[in-house]
């Protein structure tokens, strides 16, 4: 069972909304990692693609045992475990690098078409956010 959870855009605490942030207060953080992949500006929020050469920069937390609260997050993610490919972000295991470690944990990946959608390059949502204000 993946017991950890990578987070980049709107489930960081400090990014939450209020309809998750009950849900995001209950996961326990373990540090800043990165994971292979893009991230994009879609606006209002972040999106991910796994893979590639580049990195996304995040933070790392443990989920608790209660299956509720990554449960409460894929509603949030419009993530139907029984339709992947009619979900708007796709909840897939990656390899999270930290200081002296990897681990393996879920990410929440964008599931349309993201030609059109513009590139954070440096793979920071909340320093590429601070730079937008």
């Amino acid at each position: 069972m993946i017991r950890f959870l990578f987070v980049y855009g709107t489930l960081r605490p400090e990014f939450a909304p209020a309809e998750i942030i009950g849900a995001v207060r209950k996961l326990k953080f373990v540090g800043e990692g990165t994971i292979a992949g893009a991230l994009y500006d879609l606006g209002p929020y972040p999106a991910a693609r796994l893979g590639g050469s580049g990195k996304i920069r995040g933070r790392v937390y443990e989920l608790p045992a209660d299956e509720s609260v990554l449960r409460r997050l894929d509603e949030y993610e419009a993530f139907d475990p029984k339709d992947p490919a009619g979900s708007l972000y796709v909840r897939r295991a990656a390899a999270i690098d930290l200081p002296g470690k990897t681990l393996t944990g879920w990410v929440y990946e964008y599931n349309p078409d993201l030609t059109d959608a513009r590139r954070i390059l440096d793979g920071d949502y909340p320093a590429y956010r601070n730079k937008q204000r």
